[in-house]
Parts: structure tokens; C-alpha cells; sequence
């Protein structure tokens, strides 16, 4: 089938203007729009934007802002990591210290340290609730989740926490500070920050600058894996990828992976609907730009500070960055994803920096740091189907950045970058 032509617009450095074909060709495959944003020493050196924010395709905007899925925990994780710099909490409390009611049923002794490195227990949130609806519903989930029961001994496996993790940390955030989670981002890295779009429960005054999400088909189908055929499909297709990866010694555990991520009617849950944006979903709903989440990282590539304003103490950003126990079994996720603490380590299509960190999230977004270089990358989507930890798309845009940080000549934080203008998004983009 061919591409529709691809316009990008926005401005990068020249250094990295392989960037700007990355994005051009990722849109042009699948879909939709998409913006990118690099910053490098402390500067922007790229932050550009194509393709369309909705199915009757408008044109991608400067402001425009996605929901980002996962890619929403590394900003709540980095609000429990400021309380923790400011001695609100600290990683070894046990949770129940600060929130006495989730001292139930054999929680007594989790702490905050397994909760950020998912070794809490705690991810089977089809078995903590009836529908996913709920999932909008704050009080509902704490509760679920104080009467909850470690599906396996805390400390013992690490299993990703797909959606229960934004309610854990979230209402951990909430008992330290006293304030919700949508005024902690506000008050704690959106205003310090300068930041022009970062939400995790967004006011309705900002709705109109939300991308559609634009799903093919089976995308829905791969959701709905209760009673359909795509889903009877997709189980039978599962068991068939895990006896592959059996002999490599990788064992895929459905049983934990419908538990973590597919509760009962996610199916039909609309991720990209008004109520769900405004919502508190702290592990799936964040709406964000790319320059935002691109500026945040940037303050944590650069040792806890940007511009003047520092966000997080050195001690306290290593500690939230280091590598945490790998000896665990594992469930929902098979492989080694070298958590930290509310982060996971970092791949891209030119090789795994060594001490980047960050998030990715379902249907392709992400964004991290690597403090080595000093650089960070956000990238937001609209279209198109990934893993629960973004896709191709991630990681080329990531081996981009890196490919052009490690080729630039000179290697000193750079001044303003010079603007290198791109062709402007026409009106009625996807014309050949």
C-alpha cells in the first residue's frame, strides 16, 4: 500500500536533523501523528511534529497532546521520588506507615522500594475489580486494593504492575502530601518546569488539544479477549509464542498477564474518551506532549536540574535510578527490563545506553534520560498498536538521538541550537 507524503514541521538542530526523516517515515507507516521532542546538554535540538491528531485529519499542532499509556509512570514515579527528596517518604518505609489501611490481608510488610520495582504482589487487578470502568473511579480502587491479597509472597517475583501501579504510588503521593495527583504534577514539576502540556487528570479547558486515538481494527480485537474470536485468537496465538520461547528459557505466563492487564471489559474501555482523560489513572491515562515530557527527563538527565531549577537532589536521583534486584522470579513480562525504581532501563535501535532510564507505554510512546550523555528523548502518538512498552517507533526515534548525540564534533553543552525550519503541515495532510 503507499504512503501518504509525510510534512514535519517544527525545528531541529542540524546535528540531529536525522531525526526529522525518523519521524517522517514512522508516521508515513503508521498512521496518525506523532511528535518528538530531544533535548541534548540541557538544550532543545529537536522538537518537531507531523501527521494528523484526528481520524478526520487535522493537522498534528504544536500544542497538540496524546495519551501516552504507561509512559504516565515515570512521570508519577517521579512526583513519589520529589516527596522522597523533600523526606515525605522514603523507599524502605513500609507502605502501611503512611497508609494504615492498606495494612490487610498480608500487605503489612510491603514497601515502598517493591512497589516502584513491582515486587509488591499486587498487579492482578482482574481480580480486584468487576469491570474496568472502575478504573475511573478513585475511592473504588483504593479500597479494591487495601482488601487486596499479594498474588505471591512481596519481594519474591517482579511483576509489572500494569495498571495498579498508578494507584498505588498515587494514593502513597496523596497520604504524604495531602493533595491528588493532577495538582501534585502541577505544582511539583509542571510550573517549576515551565512545562506547556503534562496531565495526569486533565481540566476540561484542555480537552480540545487531545489527539484522537486512531486504532486499526485489530488493535480492539487484541484488547477484547473475553468471549470474541480475535481474543479466542489471540490466547490460542499466545500459547503458541510461549512454547517458543520456552527453550530459550523465557516463560510466558498468561495467567499473569490477563491478571496485570486485561480487566474485565477493557475491551470496550475508551482510553481516548473525555472521562477517562479527566480521570486519575496514574499508570495509563497521563496526556502529554513531547516537549514536556522531553524538558522533565532533560531535568533528570542533567543530575536533577534544568535551567536553574532543580527537581530532584543527586543522592535522591541515585537512588531512584539504580538498578534494583534481578535475581527475582518473573511474571507478566518474561524478560529482564532492569527496573529502577519507577523506571525501566532503555533500548533503542543503536544499542542499550547503560544508564538511560524512563518509561515506555502501550501503542508506541515513550521517553527517558541518559544522564551519561546528558540527553532525553519524549516521543507522543496517536495511531498504531505496540507492546505495553511502545513499539519500533520508541526505539528508532531513541537510536535516532543517541546515533546523533554520539556523532556530534563537539561534545560541550551547546548554546541556543540554530533553527533549521521544516516545511509546514499542510491543511489537509495526506494528500500524495
Amino acid at each position: 500500500m503507499a504512503r501518504h507524503k509525510v510534512y514535519v514541521d517544527g525545528f531541529t538542530h542540524p546535528d540531529f536533523h536525522p531525526v526529522v526523516s525518523t519521524l517522517r517515515d514512522i508516521v508515513g507507516q503508521f498512521g496518525g501523528g506523532a511528535g518528538v521532542c530531544i533535548y541534548h546538554h540541557g538544550e532543545v535540538v529537536a522538537d518537531i511534529w507531523a501527521g494528523q491528531r484526528n481520524r478526520a485529519g487535522a493537522p498534528w499542532l504544536s500544542d497538540t497532546m496524546a495519551p501516552s499509556f504507561s509512559t504516565t509512570k515515570g512521570v508519577a514515579s517521579t512526583l513519589l521520588h520529589i516527596l522522597v527528596d523533600r523526606g515525605l517518604l522514603d523507599y524502605d518505609d513500609r507502605v502501611c506507615d503512611h497508609w494504615p489501611e492498606f495494612a490487610q490481608a498480608g500487605k503489612e510488610h510491603i514497601t515502598v522500594r517493591q512497589v516502584l520495582s513491582h515486587q509488591s504482589g499486587l498487579y492482578h487487578i482482574r481480580q480486584m475489580i468487576d469491570h474496568a470502568d472502575r478504573m475511573r473511579d478513585w475511592p473504588h480502587m483504593i479500597a479494591a486494593i487495601e482488601k487486596a491479597s499479594p498474588i505471591h509472597t512481596p519481594g519474591t517475583h517482579t511483576g509489572y504492575h500494569g495498571l495498579t501501579y498508578g494507584f498505588l504510588v498515587g494514593e502513597l503521593v496523596r497520604r504524604v502530601s495531602g493533595q491528588p495527583i493532577p495538582q501534585l504534577v502541577r505544582d511539583l514539576i509542571v510550573r517549576p518546569l515551565g512545562l506547556d502540556g503534562m496531565y495526569i487528570g486533565a481540566p476540561r479547558a484542555v480537552l480540545h488539544r487531545a489527539a484522537e486515538l486512531i486504532w486499526p481494527g485489530q488493535s480492539r480485537g487484541l484488547l477484547n479477549l473475553e468471549g470474541t474470536a480475535p481474543g479466542r485468537a489471540i490466547l490460542q496465538a499466545a500459547h503458541m509464542v510461549g512454547g517458543l520461547l520456552r527453550p530459550i528459557g523465557l516463560q510466558l505466563d498468561l495467567d499473569s498477564i490477563l491478571d496485570s492487564l486485561a480487566p474485565r471489559g477493557i475491551g470496550a474501555f475508551d482510553f481516548g474518551s473525555p472521562d477517562t482523560l479527566r480521570a486519575t489513572i496514574p499508570a495509563a491515562n497521563g496526556l502529554f506532549t513531547a516537549r514536556s515530557l522531553a524538558r522533565m527527563y532533560a531535568a533528570l538527565a542533567g543530575g536533577g536540574e534544568l535551567d536553574g531549577t532543580r527537581l530532584l537532589s543527586r543522592r535522591t536521583l541515585s537512588r531512584a535510578t539504580r538498578v534494583q534486584d534481578r535475581t527475582h522470579g518473573r511474571r507478566v513480562i518474561p524478560w529482564d527490563m532492569r527496573w529502577r525504581l519507577g523506571y525501566h532501563g532503555v533500548a533503542t535501535t543503536y544499542g542499550i545506553p547503560r544508564r538511560a532510564f524512563g518509561h515506555f507505554g502501550f501503542g508506541g510512546s515513550g521517553a527517558w534520560a541518559d544522564p551519561e550523555r546528558n540527553l532525553s528523548v519524549g516521543l507522543i502518538v496517536n495511531a498504531g498498536f505496540g507492546t505495553p512498552f511502545g513499539d519500533i517507533r520508541i526505539l528508532r526515534i531513541g537510536g535516532a538521538a543517541l546515533r546523533c548525540s554520539e556523532k556530534r564534533l563537539d561534545r560541550r553543552p551547546i548554546a541556543a541550537p540554530p533553527e533549521r525550519r521544516l516545511r509546514s503541515v499542510p491543511a489537509a495532510l495526506g494528500a500524495n
